[in-house]
């Protein structure tokens, strides 16, 4: 069974379940990253947490790959993968 580390944070009020995935995932087309993104908002919903699931990964040179809503991106091109795993504090199994 697949299990991811999670940081599920509240930032300014909203609560955020930011989920590190692999690099490849930022290469998948958009249909597969959002159809992988539904599935771990369900996941989420069934272990209990709140909050909207945004998947992260590395970009390369030192950047972060994200997928928010518009209002969060300011919130997430000010932190980095680093603080993310510093973040880490659940697992979510599939």
């Amino acid at each position: 069974m697949p299990q991811y580390k999670i940081a599920n944070v509240k930032e300014q009020g909203v609560d955020m379940i930011i989920v590190p995935l692999d690099c490849a995932f930022g290469r998948k087309m958009t249909s597969d990253q959002q159809a992988i993104t539904a599935g771990l908002q369900a996941r989420s919903r069934s272990a209990g947490l709140a909050g909207r699931v945004v998947p992260v990964w590395d970009t390369g040179g030192g950047r972060m790959g994200f997928l928010a809503p518009n209002n969060w991106h300011s919130f997430f091109r000010s932190i980095s993968l680093r603080w993310v795993f510093a973040n880490i504090n659940r697992e979510l199994y599939w």
